[in-house]
């Protein structure tokens, strides 16, 4: 545990917001949901797309804090730190899709059992980040993610890699490695897939670098200035990069990468302006409650929408919402809300009492 008095406010309201989305666009009632509720089909972005990109991208600026108490020195402490995190994450991620198929009746299914997903790439974007922080020298760290990017836009430019079938050279990648089971099953594509996981370690990189913004800025209006430039800088690349490589979140685009971390990074620095220089930060409460206890917060509520489904009672809730209102977009999307509430009361005590459950 720790305290707060040490936190960065609007880091936490801007995690609390990522996470809250996280929670609101994975838990739809029905099958009638909004589109900015929805991913892109292929190429596009919507609301949706941007809340995992944005925990990356805030996990990338929390790992700097974090490993800045090391004086980033590859000591048995830090590495250990490292390992252990990154394995406890990876093991809850395989644990909850146990857990589901438990639910299911399927006691072990170790045979098809989803290796990557979510809390996979989470934890080795974190490992491998956080691995590289210690060993390498940080004015490197953004040369090391341009390479990353230019590499991964080489495999995707000079084969397949926007062609939304099986076809797919990332998804003959990901099969040959773990197998047809072992992957997300409703899609061609795996979206935490193998290869695209070296964007997202980029992705997670960029985060690291405005995390050093953060840090080493002399003031706080130099922080916000900084990262709003940088963020419109690489966003404006991004974007530039749609011609030749669109914007795709399944395959985790480079252009995605980029345009979204602009996005983020330009976003926290609005939030830096008005909580941390202005005060303006009664409003941020309801997100600071997800912002201290992130992952926690989630894993709790991929954990409850598992029980929920599988025992009939978000069928049967989803079912009343929509007998009272009538209309199957607007009850699907109080049922997320309601869900989204639901973690938030769960979170609340934890935040009250200064309590972090680090994971």
């Amino acid at each position: 545990m720790e305290t707060t008095n040490k936190r960065l406010l609007s880091l936490d309201v801007l995690r609390g917001i990522t996470v809250a989305g996280m929670i609101l666009v994975n838990n739809g009632g029905g099958h009638d949901i909004f589109a900015p509720l929805k991913h892109s089909d292929w190429n596009g972005l919507t609301p949706c797309d941007l809340v995992f990109p944005f925990f990356l991208f805030i996990m990338g600026i929390s790992t700097y804090l974090s490993l800045s108490k090391f004086d980033f020195k590859p000591s048995k402490s830090a590495i250990y730190k490292i390992v252990k995190r990154t394995l406890l994450i990876l093991v809850i991620g395989w644990c909850i899709g146990w857990f589901d198929h438990i639910c299911e009746g399927d006691f072990l299914p170790f045979d098809h059992l989803r290796i990557l997903g979510v809390l996979t790439r989470i934890g080795l974007c974190y490992g491998i980040v956080s691995l590289i922080a210690l060993f390498i020298n940080h004015r490197f760290m953004l040369w090391i993610a341009a390479a990353l990017l230019i590499l991964y836009s080489i495999i995707l430019l000079t084969s397949n890699g926007y062609v939304h079938d099986e076809t797919n050279i990332l998804a003959i990648i990901d099969r040959s490695i773990f197998g047809q089971a072992h992957l997300y099953q409703k899609n061609p594509i795996d979206p935490e897939g193998f290869v695209s996981t070296i964007s997202a370690i980029a992705h997670t990189m960029i985060g690291f670098y405005c995390g050093k913004i953060i840090v080493k800025s002399k003031s706080i209006d130099e922080k916000v200035i900084k990262l709003m430039i940088f963020g419109f800088i690489i966003m404006s690349i991004g974007l530039l990069l749609t011609y030749s490589l669109p914007i795709n979140k399944k395959i985790w685009s480079p252009s995605f990468a980029l345009t979204t971390c602009g996005l983020c990074s330009m976003l926290q620095s609005t939030l830096m302006y008005f909580i941390d220089i202005k005060g303006k930060k009664k409003w941020s409460k309801f997100f600071v409650v997800f912002g201290v206890n992130p992952l926690f917060l989630y894993v709790l509520s991929e954990v409850l929408a598992i029980v929920f489904g599988n025992f009939g009672i978000k069928h049967m809730l989803y079912n009343g919402i929509n007998t009272f209102i009538g209309e199957p977009y607007t009850a699907s999307a109080i049922y997320a809300i309601a869900f989204t509430l639901m973690l938030g009361a769960i979170g609340y005590p934890l935040y009250r009492k200064r309590i972090y459950i680090k994971l």
